[in-house]
């Protein structure tokens, strides 16, 4: 069948959420599943959808679909229309104790420890009916954010403030996690970048992406850097740490975690790491969401009470 541009059918608003649904999970099972209906139903409804935007919208690749051009094009005005269609529908005046929301948050566990941790008796307090799906930090945030995939990102990559509204939660220094008993647990200065070098490290990754921060920020003073293993989080940081004369560089709230229980020293780590500052991140398609807006209010008032080392 040959598809055109030209002028487009009216589409009710029942086509419009299958629609929806069909290009954010590029399946007819799961469009009809989520919306209770049969998947003949919702093949029907693909049809003419087809016919009015005269377009495939979705085609055959390998064992699933994949949107087409024109597909693309409308992922982000339907999420933007299902936003502005959902506002409709709020109450003027917002009571979070009322609420029933679920809610997708992309972070890393330095982010679920430093952020949502803390907070977590106050939502469940004055919010008892919402929930919280903690998902993996994607270098693709954009993206999910603007597909409705996540609904925030707590995160400390830099992002273009262009395309993303954001709100900083706190800044933090960056320490120098050893043994007790390491060389460089000596004294307590800052760690200047020629003794970090010297010793092997425990690395940190970043997002899928596998961003190691140190590196990024070094650039080609990390050359002569051992890193002798890598880790996607901090949780094992500890008995990594313990087994071999390793250093790893970790942010002060992050440190705080390690007690003496763990056997381990800390240290200013070099200046040129500079200070990370850690983000709220969220798109214009929940600008707006009275829930939302609660939700991110809350976690950045909480993290502002919290003391650099005492999150």
């Amino acid at each position: 069948m040959q598809y055109s541009r030209s002028m487009v059918l009216p589409i009710s608003p029942n086509l419009l959420l299958t629609l929806t649904l069909l290009l954010k999970t590029k399946s007819v099972s799961g469009t009809a599943l989520a919306l209770g209906v049969s998947q003949p139903s919702v093949s029907r409804s693909l049809s003419q959808l087809r016919t009015a935007l005269k377009d495939p919208l979705l085609v055959r690749s390998g064992s699933g679909m994949a949107r087409t051009r024109r597909g693309e094009e409308l992922v982000g005005r339907l999420a933007d229309w299902m936003a502005t269609t959902s506002a409709l529908l709020v109450e003027d005046s917002f009571d979070p104790a009322r609420v029933e929301r679920r809610f997708r948050v992309a972070s890393t566990d330095f982010g679920v420890m430093s952020v949502l941790l803390p907070a977590m008796a106050t939502l469940r307090e004055e919010a008892p009916a919402i929930a919280i799906d903690i998902v993996p930090l994607s270098h693709a945030t954009h993206r999910a954010l603007a597909e409705g995939d996540i609904d925030l990102a707590i995160s400390g990559l830099d992002h273009d403030p262009s395309q993303l509204h954001r709100a900083l939660l706190f800044e933090d220094e960056f320490l120098c996690v050893t043994r007790a008993d390491h060389p460089l647990a000596r004294n307590e200065e800052s760690v200047s970048v020629d003794e970090f070098l010297a010793h092997p490290h425990l690395g940190l990754t970043v997002s899928e992406a596998e961003l190691d921060r140190v590196a990024m920020t070094l650039g080609s003073a990390a050359a002569t850097r051992k890193v002798v293993a890598s880790l996607p989080y901090f949780g094992l940081a500890p008995a990594m740490l313990a087994a071999g004369d390793l250093v790893m560089v970790l942010p002060s709230r992050a440190a705080a975690h390690f007690d003496a229980r763990h056997g381990l020293a800390t240290r200013p780590a070099p200046a040129e790491l500079g200070l990370l500052q850690y983000w709220l991140l969220w798109h214009e398609r929940s600008h707006r969401d009275p829930a939302s807006h609660w939700l991110r209010e809350r976690l950045a008032q909480i993290c502002k009470q919290q003391a650099p080392r005492d999150s």
